[in-house]
């Protein structure tokens, strides 16, 4: 029996005990975060949220295995967030589709989220109405059945069956009701039982993690009273994943007690918000690093390979590694480094002949 099956579905309950000191921790790491960025200038916190979008955006679709190009991600949350970044990118529709439904989550946090809205996120997700090589209902409820399948062709498991889709209206009814009342609950809980809650439901063909994840996201900035962003569940989750599906099926396939739940969603989080930590120390990095050189000229392309070597660059850097990254000739891409070397911003290390490699030069 599947947890929608229980008699008294959706009525959750929870050990409020187990989770007092996990919630307080949450709660007080979100304030020290919050407190941390308003002591910075608008500049850094402008970089902090738009790193933290992206990575959201980013992450939330590789948990599904949906790829998506970091740096047009970037591009075009900062279009639209009007923040000013260097080297920005043309962005494909489907890029375009779920930045937009993210940054209406935590942007719009203070308004109701309606039936209208969420079809247009869902709409937004699949602007061509495929999903790969499938046509998919978009933008309204399923009406087929919706089973959980991983694994290999031939040799799937079902771990988790939906709802029957004459159901979901209804389902969806009670849930938005919920999800838009002003009940007597902490707001963190609340985002956790939102996210579980919908992703039990499957309301659509496709997309019902993406859409899951938006929504706890929209709930934390309810939460933060906040429309910046500066940490993300959904990077965490996916390095967390094999943990994520698995308290999933076995919340989805118990009672309608969600403690162990909302417990691996207090401890996600809180991983989220120690990384956000880091984000900021690389972010005050590269802050005094553009400051440091604010009277120097860069071009495009330079401008581009310093910012992905102050983004934690693996590996060595090289001439034809510069000339991929940029889409150059090993020779303006030879150019460029010297350039570089010239204005005291690079500097050769050790190894030369072929091997020769470069570094940042005094970053701190």
């Amino acid at each position: 029996m599947f947890i929608h099956q229980r008699e008294k579905w959706p009525d959750f309950n929870w050990d409020r005990e187990k989770l007092f000191a996990k919630l307080g921790d949450v709660r007080h790491r979100q304030g020290k975060i919050l407190g941390q960025m308003q002591a910075f200038g608008f500049k850094i916190q402008e970089e902090a949220m738009l790193q933290a979008l992206t990575l959201d955006v980013v992450k939330s679709s590789e948990i599904e295995g949906k790829l998506l190009s970091e740096e047009q991600v970037r591009s075009s949350i900062a279009r639209r967030l009007g923040i000013e970044v260097a080297g920005t990118v043309t962005t494909e529709r489907d890029v375009e589709g779920v930045v937009e439904m993210m940054l209406d989550a935590t942007q719009r946090y203070d308004h109701p989220l309606s039936q209208d809205r969420i079809f247009g996120w869902h709409a937004a997700l699949f602007p061509t109405g495929r999903s790969g090589m499938y046509k998919i209902k978009v933008a309204d409820w399923r009406d087929g059945p919706m089973e959980v399948v991983p694994g290999a062709m031939g040799r799937e498991t079902v771990h988790f069956t939906a709802p029957a889709a004459e159901k979901v209206p209804a389902e969806m009814d009670g849930f938005l009701h919920w999800l838009n009342d002003q009940q007597e609950l902490d707001l963190v809980i609340k985002a956790a039982i939102a996210h579980l809650w919908f992703v039990t439901i499957h309301p659509f063909d496709d997309g019902n993690g993406r859409i899951a994840r938006a929504i706890a996201d929209m709930q934390l900035a309810r939460a933060d009273k906040s429309r910046q962003r500066f940490y993300s569940m959904s990077a965490q989750i996916l390095k967390e994943r094999k943990g994520y599906y698995e308290i999933l099926e076995s919340t989805q396939r118990g009672e309608l007690d969600i403690t162990p739940w909302l417990e691996w969603f207090l401890d996600c989080l809180y991983h989220s918000m120690e990384e956000t930590e880091q984000t900021i120390s690389r972010i005050l990095e590269r802050a005094r690093f553009w400051e440091n050189h604010s009277g120097q000229e860069f071009n495009l392309r330079q401008q581009k390979m310093l910012q992905v070597l102050l983004d934690n660059f693996f590996g060595k850097l090289n001439v034809s590694k510069w000339a991929t990254i940029t889409k150059t000739s090993t020779d303006t891409a030879l150019r460029d480094i010297q350039d570089l070397i010239k204005k005291g911003v690079l500097e050769q290390e050790e190894s030369g002949g072929r091997s020769t490699s470069y570094r940042l030069k005094n970053i701190s």
